[in-house]
């Protein structure tokens, strides 16, 4: 069974340490042999969540959005932290995603791009704890959308000494690190598909 593996950060600026770090853990997963779609959300047009906006019509982009991540059975986020919490670009991203459109015959049911999908954590920060607390605060939101959380997590300390000029991770152990969140989010997505969702 081939393994499926998106792959995105939860930021879009251009010298962003988890948009660097996506593109480690990407590597990671084509070297682990699954298919791997490096996600970049700057690529989509999604405005500020807004019921009223949304009754007027879905936006295509979200739409496509519901499209790429429900077709993927394993996640890695790599997530940067603003004020102790992750970024509003991807809580509007995942609030997009999770919003039912009624009517539609494919996406009627808001948790159906989330259900059962197995989520892999990463954070880069150039603080001491590495965006650790956005992970926290990442968990439980995913886990209420009904998605398998990776108990194995990484946070890369003081982002701004851990890449070389080609965008790699100096430490041995810290691609390591990256590497056994990976490993283990395909393993378990592995393990997951070989039964029928409940």
């Amino acid at each position: 069974m081939k393994n499926s593996v998106l792959v995105f950060a939860g930021s879009t600026r251009e010298k962003s340490w988890n948009r660097l770090l996506a593109r480690r853990a990407a590597d990671a997963a084509q070297r682990l042999g699954a298919e791997t779609t490096l996600l970049e959300l700057g690529d989509f047009d999604i405005p500020l969540y807004n019921a009223d906006l949304e009754a007027r019509g879905t936006p295509a982009d979200a739409i496509r959005l519901k499209e790429v991540f429900h077709a993927h059975p394993a996640w890695i986020i790599c997530s940067p932290e603003y004020n102790g919490s992750y970024t509003g670009l991807l809580k509007n991203t995942i609030d997009w995603v999770s919003s039912p459109v009624k009517g539609h015959p494919e996406w009627s049911d808001g948790f159906k791009p989330f259900t059962g999908k197995v989520v892999g954590l990463l954070s880069a920060s150039p603080g001491a704890l590495g965006g650790l607390r956005s992970l926290s605060h990442l968990t439980p939101l995913l886990m209420n959308l009904q998605c398998w959380v990776n108990p194995r997590q990484f946070a890369l300390a003081k982002a701004a000494e851990a890449f070389d000029a080609q965008g790699q991770l100096v430490a041995a152990s810290q691609q390591e690190a990256v590497d056994t969140v990976v490993r283990q989010t395909l393993w378990a997505s592995q393990a997951f598909q070989q039964f029928p969702r409940p």
